[in-house]
């Protein structure tokens, strides 16, 4: 199945990109970052900057916005059955525009991969379209939310995920 992603969350002040790969199944149903239930991301989230499922799904945006964290995936289309990273079919992905996302929003210096294939796409389809600056922003892999990557437990996750605070 032909899958599309939603528009970034972003201001213009953004400094921290987070990037998945493609939403799930269930996030694009709720066009929602991160909708399933048992993904960690929005725990985390609250976590570090109070942006958990307690607020208002607009009201999350806006709190992760007011701090500086733009939100984005790597993919803007691709053919993909279900919920899986591991079932995106990679010749058929269709990157999203990063280099109008990194004009809009000059002041992105970190990005951190929402998980490999997150970071494996962008390297294979984004990568060469940026200019050389774009290249040397601080670039971070961090263990994916989905439940699916049940090889970390809540806990270990967030640890890991606490070096986003650090590109603030």
């Amino acid at each position: 199945m032909i899958v599309e992603s939603f528009n970034f969350s972003a201001n213009s002040r953004a400094r921290v990109l987070i990037l998945g790969s493609m939403p799930g199944v269930e996030s694009l149903r709720r066009q929602q970052y991160y909708a399933h239930p048992r993904n960690a991301f929005w725990d985390i989230m609250n976590e570090l900057f109070g942006a958990g499922r307690e607020l208002a799904y607009v009201r999350r945006l806006a709190r992760l916005r007011a701090r500086g964290i733009a939100l984005w995936d790597v993919a803007q289309q691709c053919f993909r059955p279900g919920s899986l990273d591991a079932r995106i079919q990679t010749a058929s992905v269709v990157a999203n525009d990063f280099p109008a996302l990194f004009a809009r929003c000059p002041h992105i210096h970190s990005v951190f991969f929402n998980g490999r294939t997150a970071e494996n796409l962008y390297h294979r389809l984004v990568w060469p379209q940026l200019t050389q600056p774009q290249q040397m922003l601080d670039y971070t892999a961090l263990p994916s939310t989905s439940p699916a990557n049940a090889s970390l437990n809540k806990a270990q996750k967030l640890a890991q995920w606490r070096a986003v605070t650090r590109g603030l």
